[in-house]
């Protein structure tokens, strides 16, 4: 820690996306209190105050500029530590981006301060000589009265919505100035507790006190009859506290009564400051690994004793997590934290629950649906953990959770592998959990361990050659089949017109069967809404986004066609915009449909689907999935949420309506996602006490993929696929970087990128594919071009991300395209 007369310089990180860091210079009253990792106010550009990380601090001052001053810190102790910021570097680099943009993925909101425009008085004497407005004295009044308001502030004095067009006058008039002040978002969780004061503990004032209370203010002796009643109290003993809130809701009473008593002193309050993950019981659940479970276990250990990483092959219902449970009991026993990644937060529910029957509240969670306020305290909870504190030594959670700040991380658990939701697709940085938890658990020294039972071929192909362990666990727990999967020809059904909606016989029968004997149904649909499109019967017309270049969606519980990339929605038209027909018909199927027609067809059944709509609340995963749990919900029906390693014991029936629409996606990776998809959701069948049956619905019976997820050819289906990504040079054999060009104007976009592509071609040549346009041309009213770089395993991939950074400079210095933005993505999914 630096100290003394010393002059100190800090590079620190800015939230901003910008390539460098920058240095300020250190207060001399700052030298014995700033450490790398605490967070500090600094000004960058003429007036902007930001919150910054400090990550180095030194002696040498910046070369090319003057030091600004640090203008205060805002951390006792650092938030981040150098394990984070080794893993935020790599980041940076590998995915191409900032690290400022990798801190503001990493942070929590709470912990990054806004800048408030805040107003100030320019001269009390000056302004009551003016002649001012009525909403202008209005604000001069209220500036007198509290010195500074915030914009916010300024419109509520005035009753407006907005107080920007006046202020932008007032300033004009120079009434008012304005200053650039940081405000904390992060407030502490404060509660208000409740307990007898001294003077009514004592037995004697007790007694005259509710003999009193009775005769003339019954409602304030009920509420201290209610105290002594949950607290516990009696004379002579401790002054036990109890929550306001809870106190209050007991008898119904007013805050005004409690307050009564309080003027009495007859109870007192007192703030505490309270968190908000709340309290676990301590675990007492136990796992005992059959003989299967006990050899992959030692396997693992094994394999982990030459290797950091290693992959579980497990098949659906094998056991995989009662070993990851062994792991994290190993790994804590060692004084070691635990990172146990799952891809969605659906999976959080069920494995939150299992993991806190036996670890207690050394479990913390840690997703996107946490508001901010718990985010924090998970952040700080994490901190603590790396020292005497016990709680979340072990933190489950989606892909940021990898940014948390670990200290003593010792194993990492990647839970579905294979899941293309551990990929960051917007904003920067656009990375892959699966691979950055890899890294990470390298910086910490810890062991990593990859599960699925459909791996990705990276993963699988790493293990083959020896790069990751491999260990197998091919039978399912407690003995039980694997479930029959049977093909439903829609083609044939149709021309026998035998299918009833969109459901052949057999789909339909073997429902009917599994509902009469009580048993639950899981169906597939990967499309939201309740139709694709909305089409004129006479010309073929379409209501398409007025931002995209994509057809509308109909959802019809709330009427709406909305577009599914940049969420513009209408009203469906009565007729065709084109034609002025006025028949227009629904084309397609997605899970509101099917949730519908699963209504008409099974009226004594009760269904519930799961998808982005019907899941946008914080506890809506949780409690769909105890519905079905519970079995108050008869057949479920969602999109890949419910492929994803859900667990249910009561599920005979999975269906898989539409396997055609998922082969015949244009994307390299279609036939792995089908794969593994269709064997995940079969896996979901038959998982307790009987053979499950799985259908799949398809106009190709005949495909491979799906003879290949029919006779479960796991390996046959791998070696195909890999020779084809050999032969066509994509992944594993090839690293890809995506390179996606924007602008307003189709013209401008064009010449840009084919200006782009030649320069990149002239030092990369035929690795250089495109441009071209994506398959949705215009999103969000921005036109995308496409180009593909490809990168043999054994090149050097840094020398040509360096390649393509110094294109990008020249583009961006390029006085006709540097206004097209270029959004590199690596390893795109």
């Amino acid at each position: 820690m630096p100290s003394g007369r010393i002059t100190y310089f800090a590079d620190v990180i800015l939230p901003l996306a910008v390539p460098n860091l920058f240095t300020y210079r250190v207060p001399l009253e700052m030298n014995g209190r700033i450490r790398a990792g605490q967070r500090v106010v600094v000004q960058f550009g003429k007036s902007k105050l930001y919150s910054a990380l400090v990550r180095k601090v030194h002696e040498s001052p910046p070369r090319y500029y003057e030091a600004k001053y640090i203008e205060s810190i805002l951390d006792d102790e650092p938030l981040v530590n150098e394990s984070q910021f080794r893993l935020w570097e790599w980041m940076a680099a590998y995915y191409m981006c900032t690290v400022g943009e990798v801190m503001n993925a990493a942070l929590p909101s709470g912990l990054k301060l806004a800048s408030e425009t805040r107003l100030l008085l320019r001269n009390r004497e000056e302004a009551a000589g003016l002649d001012l407005t009525h909403d202008e004295y209005m604000i001069v009044s209220a500036l007198e009265a509290n010195e500074v308001l915030t914009l916010d502030e300024a419109a509520r004095v005035i009753g407006k919505r907005s107080a920007h067009p006046l202020i932008k006058t007032m300033i004009e008039k120079n009434i008012v100035i304005i200053q650039e002040d940081i405000k904390p978002k992060f407030k502490p969780k404060v509660e208000v507790f409740v307990r007898i004061t001294p003077f009514a503990a004592e037995e004697a004032h007790l007694q005259e006190l509710l003999n009193e209370l009775e005769k003339r203010a019954y409602k304030q002796m009920e509420l201290l009859m209610a105290y002594m009643r949950l607290s516990g109290f009696h004379p002579g003993a401790e002054r036990p506290e109890i929550r306001k809130a809870e106190l209050l809701k007991s008898v119904n009473a007013s805050d005004a009564v409690l307050q009564g008593l309080v003027r009495k002193n007859a109870l007192e309050l007192t703030e505490r400051e309270t968190g908000r993950l709340g309290e676990v019981a301590a675990g007492s659940g136990q796992v005992v690994l059959s003989p299967d479970q006990q050899q992959a276990m030692e396997e693992v250990r094994r394999q982990f004793g030459k290797h950091e990483v290693v992959l579980l092959h497990g098949v659906t219902s094998s056991g995989k997590t009662e070993i990851y449970i062994k792991l994290i009991e190993e790994a804590v026993a060692a004084g070691k934290q635990v990172l146990y990644l799952l891809p969605e937060i659906a999976l959080t529910a069920q494995i939150i629950n299992r993991l806190r029957k036996i670890f207690g509240d050394q479990v913390g969670v840690y997703h996107s649906r946490f508001n901010e306020q718990e985010k924090v305290e998970i952040w700080n909870a994490v901190i603590g953990a790396g020292g005497e504190k016990e709680k979340c030594r072990i933190i489950l959670g989606a892909r940021s959770a990898l940014l948390l700040p670990f200290s003593k991380l010792g194993l990492v658990i990647v839970d579905e592998e294979h899941d293309t939701s551990y990929k960051q697709f917007d904003p920067a940085p656009r990375y892959n959990a699966r691979d950055t938890a890899s890294y990470l658990a390298h910086v910490h020294g810890a062991k990593t361990l990859l599960g699925s039972a459909t791996p990705s071929l990276e993963s699988y192909d790493n293990a083959r050659s020896g790069k990751y362990g491999f260990v197998e666990l091919s039978t399912r727990y407690g003995g039980m089949q694997m479930p029959e999967i049977l093909v439903a020809d829609v083609r044939e059904a149709r021309k026998r017109k035998q299918m009833r909606s969109h459901f052949t016989p057999l789909l339909f029968e073997s429902i009917a069967h599994a509902l009469q004997h009580k048993e639950q149904v899981i169906l597939f649909q990967n499309r939201r809404g309740f139709a694709p499109q909305q089409i004129c019967e006479l010309c073929g017309w379409s209501p398409e986004c007025v931002n995209c270049d994509v057809t509308l969606t109909y959802h019809k519980y709330n009427n709406l066609l909305r577009c599914h990339y940049c969420a513009y929605q209408v009203s469906p038209p009565s007729r065709c915009a084109a034609c002025g027909h006025d028949v227009l018909k629904l084309v397609g199927f997605g899970t509101e449909k099917i949730e519908e027609e699963l209504q008409l067809m099974f009226p004594d059944a009760k269904s519930a689907r799961m998808d982005l709509d019907s899941t946008r609340g914080k506890h809506a995963h949780a409690q769909l999935i105890s519905e079905f749990e519970n079995r108050h919900i008869d057949i479920l029906v969602g999109t890949q949420m419910v492929t994803k390693g859900l667990d249910f014991d009561n599920v005979s029936v999975v269906g898989i309506l539409n396997a055609d629409s998922m082969l015949n996606f244009p994307d390299f990776r279609a036939f792995e996602r089908s794969f593994q998809l269709m064997e995940q959701v079969a896996g979901r069948a038959g998982r307790r006490n009987k053979r499950g049956r799985v259908i799949i619905q398809t106009a190709t019976p005949a495909h491979h993929i799906i003879q290949h997820v029919v006779h479960r050819n796991f390996a046959r289906f791998y070696a195909d696929e890999l020779l084809e990504r050999r032969n066509f040079h994509y992944p594993p054999y090839y690293r890809l970087i995506e390179l996606t060009l924007m602008h307003r104007e189709a013209e401008a976009l064009t010449g840009a990128a084919d200006l782009f592509a030649s320069e990149l071609k002239k030092h990369l040549g035929s690795r250089v594919i495109g441009p071209a346009f994506p398959l949705v041309p215009r999103i969000k009213n921005l036109y995308l071009k496409n180009i593909l770089v490809k990168i043999e395993k054994e090149s050097s991939a840094a020398s040509v991300k360096e390649v393509i950074r110094t294109a990008m400079a020249m583009m961006h210095n390029h006085p006709d395209h540097k206004s097209v933005r270029i959004q590199p993505d690596v390893d795109p999914m």
